[in-house]
């Protein structure tokens, strides 16, 4: 077997104390992303750099398609639901405006009434912005609705174009799109073009000559009517990697709308789905290469597998930030229970919300989180999430499971945490429970409530009277 061959010693760095890299891992906040250098794409043959750094100092920001295209995944929610969703996606984005727009349908009633008692909550943000089809009629609705703005579906791939449109040319596509935006310029609405299946699209046959054709069309209104992009990968096909090709690449797409089209980096808007497991880092890559919008919905729940998850996003801005900006994590929490409570199935190992997201069954690992709960928490989930870490008890979790529970079920800390010793007895029942019974199944926390009052009836008294 054949061996590399060492370049350079790497000699041991002894210590007695320990470095726990608090500069990037601050329990206070979601660990933060620090970047060391440049990001290297080549595009067209040649080497482009990207700056992270300068990335993240933009103002990027999320958007949000809860009450569009979350509601094609699920029963429309009822008018009371998208009121207060509404009014928990303001309080989590805080007043700075983290989460900046968000859109609705304008076809029925149910829809302008939301609309109309969403806007009546007096939020600056999320702005509410519509959603229509590229037909010329619909901008009387945004207009009636008051809008300023307003997404128009502009399919892109000939996928799209030819097979579903049934358009007999390309110029024919983009003459009808195009007449729809004069369409919103004279209504006095600025259109946000949603780019469907751009990661299947010709980009030099006509998403880019399109594009081209809007900035000239741009030019000649007010800059508050000028054209944004929403760049949707409709079925998840992009890729964040350097090195891949166009119109899969990301990084490719974002340089040339935004270098060679002169778009805006606030005026691009990533949408992405998650039929291959990458909408999350595909949305958080579009910040960095030059896309100021993520556009996502609550807890990714959207067409087919789903879209960025909001939450997600908060997190991710956060750790790229460094600083919490305004917004309010505790929310995600109370978005989490109230979903559940109008019928949203959420996973149980679902990150941040999910019941046993920072749940461990393993005895060493409970011994970790009663030595120092950092050593198996992702971030201080208590103060920011309002979800203590906790431990489900099995065979596995051994007597350190059992101290830890009963300690956080007593809501002790530090010096009055009570010992292995003083919580034998329940140790022992859990394991007897498994090894003289044959139990498959966890303990729960109301058979372990019984067996503390019953077991412990000292500590009961002192800490639950």
């Amino acid at each position: 077997m054949s061996t590399i061959k060492a370049r350079t010693d790497h000699p041991l760095v002894d210590t007695t104390e320990p470095n726990l890299l608090e500069q990037t891992f601050d329990y206070n906040l979601p660990p933060k992303i620090v970047f060391d250098g440049p990001i290297i794409e080549h595009i067209d043959g040649k080497p482009v750099e990207f700056d992270p750094v300068a990335a993240v100092q933009r103002d990027i920001f999320i958007t949000d398609t809860t009450f569009r295209d979350g509601q094609q995944a699920r029963p429309p929610y009822t008018v009371e639901q998208m009121v207060h969703l509404y009014d928990l996606l303001a309080k989590l984005g805080g007043p700075n405006g983290i989460i900046r727009q968000t859109e609705f349908f304008l076809y029925t009633k149910n829809d302008r009434e939301t609309l109309d008692r969403c806007r009546e909550l007096g939020h600056q943000f999320p702005e509410c912005t519509g959603w229509i089809r590229a037909v010329k009629g619909d901008f009387r609705l945004v207009k009636e609705a008051g809008l300023k703005e307003t997404g128009m579906l502009t399919s892109s791939s000939d996928y799209h174009i030819f097979n579903k449109l049934k358009f007999k040319s390309r110029k024919a596509c983009m003459d009808s799109y195009c007449e729809v935006v004069d369409a919103a310029f004279e209504a006095g609405v600025r259109p946000r073009c949603h780019r469907e299946d751009v990661t299947r699209a010709d980009w030099d046959g006509f998403i880019m000559p399109f594009v081209d054709r809007l900035m000239r069309m741009s030019e000649q209104v007010p800059d508050e009517l000028s054209v944004k992009i929403r760049i949707c990968d409709t079925m998840g096909f992009g890729i964040s990697y350097p090195g891949v090709e166009l119109p899969r690449s990301i990084p490719k797409m974002i340089y040339k709308l935004n270098q060679e089209c002169g778009v805006p980096s606030d005026r691009l808007e990533w949408h992405g789905h998650n039929d291959f497991h990458k909408t999350h880092i595909n949305g958080a890559s579009a910040w960095l290469y030059g896309c100021d919008a993520l556009n996502g919905t609550l807890f990714g729940f959207g067409e087919r597998c789903g879209n960025p998850p909001v939450e997600g996003a908060i997190i991710e801005y956060i750790s790229l930030k460094g600083d919490l900006c305004g917004i309010r994590t505790e929310v995600i929490s109370e978005m989490a229970d109230y979903m559940r409570s109008i019928g949203l199935p959420i996973p149980d190992n679902y990150p941040l919300v999910g019941k046993h997201f920072n749940t461990t069954r393993a005895g060493i690992h409970a011994g970790g989180l009663r030595s120092d709960e950092r050593i198996y928490n992702i971030f201080d989930t208590t103060k920011l999430l309002n979800r203590p870490p906790r431990v489900a008890l099995t065979d596995k979790s051994g007597t350190d499971g059992v101290v830890h529970w009963i300690n956080e079920f007593f809501g002790l800390k530090k010096d009055d945490r009570i010992s292995k010793i003083k919580c034998h007895k329940v140790a022992r029942w859990v394991m007897d429970q498994y090894e003289v019974h044959g139990r498959m199944t966890a303990i729960s926390d109301e058979e372990l409530e019984t067996q503390v009052q019953e077991l412990m009836p000292v500590y009961w008294k002192k800490h639950r009277s």
